[in-house]
C-alpha cells in the first residue's frame, strides 16, 4: 500500500525540472526490458516520458499513462501522437489480455500493489510480462554519497523481486544491470535535486537552504572541468504472467474525470490497433 500520497503528487509542481534533469534508459536496457520487435505496451507512471522515447524509437505501441497531467503535458509535446492516459496503476483505460507489455520506471514503489498488480494482471495477455526499471545512483563515488547525504535521498534498494513471488501472480523474475554517466552542470544538478520528491515537499525556505548547500556541493567537486558526471546503474526486472482464470468482465471504464486524453490509436499495416483500449 502507499503510504505517501503527498510525495507521490508532489511532481505536478516540480514537472519542469524533472523533464529537463532526469536521465534516460541505456537502450540495451529498454531492449531486454521489452524486446526489438513491435509490442503492445502499457507505460504506467510514464511521468514526462523519459522511458517511452526509447520505447517509441523501437517502435512499440505504446499507452503512456500517469495520475498527473502535468507531467504527461511535456510527453505529448515530444510524442503528439502518442496515445496518453491521466489513470493510475490501480485502473487503466484497458481492456483485459489486450497487452503484451506492462512496464514502470521509477514509479513501482508508488503503487498501491493489492491493487495494481491484479490489474496489470488483467490487462496483459497470455504470457505477457510487467518489466520494471529504476535508475539508481551509484553512491560508491565520493561526491555521489554526500549528495545523497545532502539531500536525504539515499538510494534504497527497489528490488521487487519478494513482492512479485509473493503475489502468486507473477512468475520467476528475471534480474540484469545496465551502467551510464550523465553529464550535470550545475543548473542541471540543482533541477535533478527540485525534482525529488523529498525536496518538493519541503517549504521554500529549507528547500532554497538545500539547493545552496547543492551548489557549493558542485563547486566543490567541479574543478573547472566543465561539469560532473554522475554514475547511474539501471535495475531492471521481469516477470511474467502466471495463467490465470480471470472472469471476463470486459474492459474497465474510467470515469470522465479520470481521463485527460486518449489519442486515436495507431495502426498497423492492416488498419487495426495493436491493443484495444476500453
Amino acid at each position: 500500500m502507499n503510504q505517501q500520497p503527498d510525495r507521490a503528487l508532489s511532481f505536478a509542481g516540480v514537472a519542469d525540472a524533472y523533464d529537463r534533469a532526469r536521465p534516460s534508459y541505456p537502450r540495451a536496457a529498454v531492449e531486454w526490458l521489452t524486446g526489438r520487435d513491435p509490442l503492445s505496451v502499457l507505460e504506467l507512471g510514464a511521468g514526462t516520458g523519459k522511458l517511452t522515447d526509447t520505447l517509441l524509437e523501437l517502435g512499440h505501441d505504446v499507452l503512456a499513462t500517469d495520475p498527473l497531467d502535468e507531467m504527461l503535458q511535456h510527453l505529448r509535446l515530444r510524442h503528439p501522437d502518442c496515445r496518453t492516459a491521466v489513470a493510475s496503476a490501480e485502473e487503466v483505460p484497458v481492456a483485459s489480455r489486450s497487452v503484451d507489455v506492462v512496464i514502470a520506471a521509477q514509479a513501482f514503489h508508488w503503487f498501491d500493489l493489492d491493487r495494481a498488480l491484479p490489474e496489470i494482471a488483467r490487462v496483459l495477455k497470455p504470457e505477457g510480462v510487467l518489466s520494471l526499471v529504476w535508475n539508481t545512483r551509484d553512491e560508491r563515488i565520493p561526491w555521489v554519497r554526500r549528495l545523497g547525504r545532502l539531500i536525504d535521498t539515499a538510494e534504497d534498494d527497489r528490488d521487487p523481486v519478494d513482492t512479485l513471488v509473493a503475489s502468486r501472480i507473477f512468475g520467476f523474475v528475471e534480474e540484469e544491470t545496465f551502467r551510464f554517466w550523465q553529464p550535470l552542470r550545475k543548473d542541471d544538478l540543482r533541477d535533478l535535486v527540485t525534482s525529488r520528491s523529498t525536496i518538493a515537499v519541503k517549504g521554500e525556505m529549507e528547500r532554497d537552504r538545500i539547493l545552496r548547500q547543492v551548489d557549493a556541493l558542485f563547486d566543490e567537486y567541479e574543478a573547472g572541468s566543465g561539469g560532473l558526471l554522475m554514475p547511474y546503474v539501471t535495475k531492471c526486472f521481469r516477470a511474467v504472467v502466471r495463467p490465470v482464470v480471470l472472469e471476463d468482465s470486459g474492459p474497465i471504464h474510467l470515469p470522465a474525470s479520470g481521463i485527460a486524453s486518449i489519442s486515436q490509436p495507431p495502426e498497423d499495416g492492416d488498419g487495426t490497433s495493436l491493443f484495444t483500449l476500453s
